[in-house]
């Protein structure tokens, strides 16, 4: 049962990734495609969470807190460029 609820929840996931990807290059403006890079790596997050869960090993979440923080880093540098024009001062 918590099988195919891991593999319904990946698919829409995974749906949700290809809808962040078509954003991400047809845009309108620059804070739209930012918003969509943020909304992917935190889908892909969540997709490696459940695919974690699927093989059940805790090999997966240590990958998945490295992507939380390189995706952090990442929003703030690109909040930083948008404000500034420059990121390192």
């Amino acid at each position: 049962m918590l099988e195919t609820a891991v593999i319904c929840v990946g698919i829409m996931i995974s749906i949700a990734l290809i809808l962040n990807l078509w954003r991400l290059l047809v845009g309108p403006d620059l804070v739209d495609r930012i918003v969509a890079l943020d909304t992917m790596y935190i889908n892909s997050i969540a997709l490696i969470m459940l695919f974690g869960m699927y093989n059940k090993t805790s090999l997966y979440f240590e990958a998945a807190l490295l992507i939380a923080m390189l995706g952090f880093v990442s929003s703030v540098a690109f909040g930083k460029y948008i404000l500034r024009g420059d990121i390192i001062e």
